[in-house]
């Protein structure tokens, strides 16, 4: 039964109605307490005026209102196991998975039966990191990556080192990009894998996809790209770049979270030792019942992007654009990391020199952004990712990640930019360094004493 447009409300605030009314004097006052007291939030012990604008979209994306549609009825009334075989829920689950197996397929040029889902871009890269090295053990012993890659790569990389393989760690250049002939002077007659990130999750620097797909089909190595950041944010076509394995995720372009999938070539074909043991769904590669409701979110999400992806690239780099010509006409000393030629617009990070992110994200509390720096129990530690780039340390203490995506709006983007101007020049006025820069002092002559 549907609730009253009075009650609503109440529900969902998780309140109920009065039981008894106040007097006619506390009444306003009351009132106001309670204005004020819905427009706070409180969390962790941090309290803010409201729900803060979001932009840390490479964190995650909103599910776009087309997409919960297209999901609600395999939640409420077409709930059957895809699996089941004997009657129409279970029918009619399965078509909709295969339907929506063929939208991710179209998207990245593939053939539907190279696609299979999983539960999201981490699991997809450890199927492809370590079931490609352990099916192909017996002659294949090295792996190629770059230091810039997501961490699950990385660790599956490592987590391979610790059987026996040897892995290879590629630099990037001071733009992010991995170095060509680098790359293939690393790859050896026993080299089994090579991965590259496909878009940045830190720095948004797109890498020569094309050319590294050439590289390694010459050498007859798989390629192997996560494609997390990349997916219905620029265009990808398996075929063009010579990708042999790719990973995916559903959250990352406006669909639900939990689900994700990996692109595994046919021809040649590629094999993958499987990691999980089960019933042997989506072939043998990944077992577990498939969740129909997010398959069918992520397929109409991909759909979307298909059709919105011109037009979403295009309103994404003129809100980047009025984001970076905002701060810097009011703050110097601000810094691009990684290549603005070959960049995902939707991901802006800079650096501000004489301030400190962690400082900068405690008094950014109407924004939500991100920093590239890691917080461990025992330190601070600046971002791997700028490191990798060369950035110095204290100018990798200072970054900032800017998420902009399909629902940013311009009064957002401003709004942004009059909060974070404010907190640096906030931040720089109390900084002693800031004032010694700006009398022409070179910090790095002076010799601190320690105590």
């Amino acid at each position: 039964m549907a609730l009253s447009r009075r009650l609503l409300p109440l529900f969902l605030r998780g309140g109920a109605p009065a039981v008894r009314a106040l007097s006619t004097a506390a009444a306003p006052a009351a009132a106001a307490a309670s204005v004020e007291e819905e427009e706070s939030i409180t969390v962790k012990g941090v309290r803010i005026s409201g729900r803060p604008l979001y932009m840390d979209m490479q964190a995650t994306t909103p599910v776009d209102p087309r997409v919960l549609d297209a999901m609600l009825p395999f939640y409420l009334s077409r709930y059957g196991n895809p699996h089941s075989r004997t009657h129409l829920y279970g029918w009619e689950s399965d078509s909709a998975v295969e339907a929506a197996r063929a939208r991710v397929a179209s998207l990245v040029g593939a053939d539907p039966r190279e696609i299979f889902f999983t539960s999201g871009a981490t699991e997809c890269n450890n199927i492809a990191v370590k079931g490609v090295m352990r099916f192909y053990r017996d002659r294949c012993r090295h792996v190629i990556t770059t230091q810039t890659e997501h961490k699950c790569v990385l660790d599956s990389c490592r987590y391979l080192q610790q059987e026996g393989f040897e892995v290879t760690y590629l630099p990037v250049r001071s733009d992010g990009l991995v170095d060509l002939a680098q790359l293939e002077d690393a790859i050896r007659p026993d080299t089994g894998l090579v991965s590259v990130m496909a878009v940045n999750n830190e720095i948004g620097v797109v890498q020569p996809l094309e050319e590294i797909g050439r590289i390694c089909k010459e050498k007859g190595v798989p390629f192997h790209t996560d494609a997390a950041q990349a997916l219905g944010k620029i265009p990808i076509d398996v075929n063009r770049m010579g990708i042999g394995l790719m990973s995916l995720s559903g959250h990352k372009i406006y669909g639900p979270k939990g689900v994700g999938a990996l692109y595994l070539r046919r021809r040649p074909r590629i094999r993958v030792e499987p990691q999980m043991s089960g019933g042997g769904q989506e072939r043998g590669i990944r077992s577990g019942t498939v969740p129909t409701p997010l398959v069918v979110g992520f397929g109409a999400a991909c759909e979307i992007a298909a059709q919105e992806m011109d037009y979403d690239h295009r309103r994404v780099s003129a809100l980047q654009q009025r984001l970076l010509d905002g701060i810097r006409a009011q703050v110097d000393e601000v810094v691009i990391n990684g290549s603005m030629e070959h960049r995902y617009p939707g991901n802006l990070n800079l650096s501000f020199a004489y301030v400190e992110g962690e400082s900068l994200l405690m008094g950014l509390k109407e924004v939500a952004v991100s920093s590239g720096s890691a917080c461990t129990s025992a330190s601070l530690e600046p971002s791997y990712v700028l490191r990798a780039l060369g950035v110095e340390e204290d100018m990798a203490h200072t970054s900032i990640r800017f998420g902009i995506g399909r629902f940013t709006t311009e009064e957002e983007v401003d709004r942004a930019i009059e909060l974070t101007v404010r907190q640096v020049k906030k931040l720089r006025d109390m900084s002693p360094l800031y004032e010694m820069a700006k009398a022409g002092i070179d910090l790095k002559s002076i010799e601190w004493s320690q105590h």
